[in-house]
């Protein structure tokens, strides 16, 4: 847990430091952030009750224009009000808010520098760590693995925070719209906060089927293979309701 202490300690160092709380950075939030900031919250917080995230150990982000809000670092989310809000430019700038972005600011920069994501949820989910520390990628247990791009990658460890992380992550993602990190938890992006989620949710029930299925003693999982995979990937582009 030392990176969440560590994250309590810079969040105490932000409110007790130069800056009157209230002060904000640069600017004000406008309306279309401010609204962002309450989505961002809500996916926040869902981690949480959803069981994907324990106290403060993932954070989420999302994208309005040119600016990326993120959650601040060592604060529980059940705190986190309006005037919370978090926000720095794509150079890592901090633009709004008081208090010091995630530690894990790195790895959300990369992905929205390198692709047309407009969130990121990062997450310390139980099942999809405990993969991440026992394989290189993810089983093809189910066809489900082709929303995700093709089979799951897991980004080689380094220290969180860290932009040897940033960098791991961006090979395992190549192609991809989620990943493990080793030892660590996950990774995933998306169009919208709710694409980002469900994609981590759905990484983390997969991971759960996988070591459900090798659980039985004597019984080893039948896997899917790259190709059969590929092939629900086509027939999801045509998936749910047309308009």
């Amino acid at each position: 847990m030392a990176e969440e202490r560590q994250d309590r300690r810079g969040a105490r160092d932000a409110r007790e430091g130069s800056q009157e709380v209230g002060e904000s950075w640069g600017r004000s939030a406008r309306p279309e952030e401010a609204e962002a900031w309450e989505a961002l919250v809500a996916t926040a917080r869902r981690t949480v009750t959803e069981g994907l995230v324990v106290g403060t150990s993932g954070n989420v982000s999302v994208r309005v224009g040119d600016t990326v809000l993120v959650t601040p670092s060592g604060v529980p989310y059940d705190r986190l009000t309006p005037d919370d809000l978090t926000g720095v430019g794509l150079d890592g700038e901090q633009v709004l808010g008081t208090l010091v972005p995630t530690s894990e600011l790195p790895m959300h920069l990369a992905i929205y520098r390198a692709t047309d994501a407009e969130a990121v949820v990062h997450t310390h989910a139980v099942h999809a760590t405990a993969v991440s520390a026992l394989v290189p990628e993810l089983p093809l247990i189910h066809y489900m693995a082709a929303a995700l791009g093709g089979p799951v990658r897991v980004a080689p460890y380094a220290t969180y925070g860290t932009q040897e992380l940033a960098e791991n992550m961006l090979r395992a993602l190549t192609d991809r719209t989620a990943c493990l990190l080793q030892n660590h938890g996950t990774i995933a992006h998306g169009t919208t906060l709710d694409q980002a989620y469900d994609r981590t949710a759905q990484l983390e029930w997969m991971c759960r089927v996988w070591l459900t299925a090798s659980s039985v003693p004597g019984l080893a999982p039948s896997l899917l293979s790259e190709e059969q995979v590929a092939e629900v990937g086509e027939r999801l582009r045509g998936y749910g309701q047309r308009g």
